[in-house]
């Protein structure tokens, strides 16, 4: 029998081209048009790539269940019948012009630890299961991390179903058009951990030259619509100071908004995402104006005070310019702070492994912010080029794959517990 030094010390870890490989496997399902994927949701290249998930799961021996948000559940039994399974993965789902491991590298990372497992006759306590989250994008089906959040009671199964793409097509018909609507509940799923892995999104592990983040924290976030109203008139033949020009208004706010950022960085970011002006066209001084302030800070406090902030100066703005202002809620997200335990097993396992890290507060979302509301979670993250990511030129490489794969299996089975009888 394999002694349990071999998963706590140096000498257990996967099979790097093995891991490659799978993702270079899966970015053929819903190429892009520029070297990436696009795999979006519920399409009928999301049902293909969770067929072979599915084939490479039933060729490990795993029990394959499907929830009925098509989350996709791969089961590696536990040597003790009674307890939890640790939960491991992410979402295979891309942007319309996304990259190649953006989702998949969590969820197949997942799959190579099971792999490895086999491969080292390892039995864990606790079942080991890999998961596939459903529409953690967001871009056909708002919002990302819908189903995760359906896991997590933050939605309720029937507002899921309901939500439409751009073309209006309800979610529930599409998952049961591509055959992924489960018989499982979504509530009420036992688990003892979850750990996810993901490229970073960022620059910040590559410029530090270090090999994985520790992400003790997500950002939290205030998405605030403003909608400024003013009079369109002809850009030609109005005075200039007889103009009520929400476009002016708008810019102006966007540098207070960049502004506001600065003066909480380096852990608070903000901008302009969405804008529209009306009736946007080029001889006319624009009436009215909406646009979305994306804050965000892993500090709720700081969050209120940049809302706060935003709100008092753009209204002085307004006045000057003699703009109506109104503002909406677009979305919010409170700041994660993910479990001591499950985040010092993957510092540990980096130490333990010779790997460089640092601690990183996660910039985007993802799925293991709702899991953090119903079990002890963590989350590694690998560095990737530049840091970019929601492009099809995202790119990370094979060292790094391995690196924070290997991370990740020492996190996971010190959490599973290895049966040494």
């Amino acid at each position: 029998m394999t002694s349990k030094n071999q998963i706590s010390g140096r000498n257990l870890r996967i099979d790097s081209n093995r891991l490659w490989q799978s993702l270079m496997d899966m970015s053929k399902i819903g190429p892009g048009v520029a070297g990436g994927n696009n795999r979006q949701t519920l399409t009928d290249d999301d049902s293909t790539a969770r067929h072979l998930f599915q084939k490479w799961c039933l060729h490990e021996g795993l029990i394959v269940e499907v929830d009925k948000m098509g989350n996709m559940f791969a089961r590696r039994e536990g040597t003790d019948a009674s307890l939890p399974p640790v939960m491991v993965g992410s979402h295979l789902d891309t942007q319309p012009t996304g990259g190649k491991y953006d989702g998949p590298l969590g969820v197949l990372a997942a799959l190579e630890i099971v792999r490895s497992l086999n491969e080292a006759h390892l039995k864990t306590r606790h079942p080991i299961e890999i998961v596939n989250w459903t529409n953690e994008e967001g871009c056909r089906f708002s919002p990302p991390m819908m189903a995760s959040g359906v896991f997590a009671g933050m939605y309720s199964l029937e507002w899921a179903y309901n939500r439409t793409d751009a073309a209006g097509a309800r979610f529930g018909d599409e998952l049961d058009r591509i055959g992924w609507a489960g018989d499982f509940d979504v509530v009420g799923r036992p688990v003892a951990a979850f750990f996810e892995l993901h490229i970073e999104q960022g620059p910040i592990l590559e410029d530090a030259g270090i090999d994985i983040g520790v992400v003790t924290h997500g950002q939290g976030l205030n998405w605030m619509r403003i909608t400024l109203t003013g009079k369109a008139a002809h850009t030609g033949s109005t005075p200039m100071s007889s103009r009520l020009n929400a476009g002016l208004g708008m810019a102006q706010i966007t540098v207070l908004a960049n502004e506001i950022a600065l003066s909480y960085a380096p852990h608070a970011v903000g901008a302009v995402g969405h804008c529209e002006i009306f009736p946007n066209s080029t001889n006319i001084i624009p009436g009215k104006a909406v646009f979305t302030i994306d804050f965000r800070s892993p500090d709720q406090a700081v969050i209120a005070s940049m809302d706060a902030a935003l709100r008092a100066g753009a209204n002085k703005i307004a006045s000057a310019l003699g703009l109506d202002i109104s503002y909406e809620q677009a979305g919010a997200l409170d700041p994660v702070a993910f479990d001591l335990t499950c985040v010092s097993r993957v510092r540990a396992a980096a130490d333990r492994l010779g790997y460089s890290q640092m601690d990183l507060v996660s910039g985007a979302g993802h799925d293991a912010f709702w899991m953090s509301r119903v079990a002890p979670t963590a989350m590694v993250m690998c560095p990737c080029v530049d840091g970019l990511s929601h492009n099809e030129a995202e790119e990370i490489s094979q060292d790094w794959a391995a690196a924070s794969t290997n991370v990740l299996l020492h996190a996971v089975v010190e959490t599973a517990g290895l049966d040494e009888g």
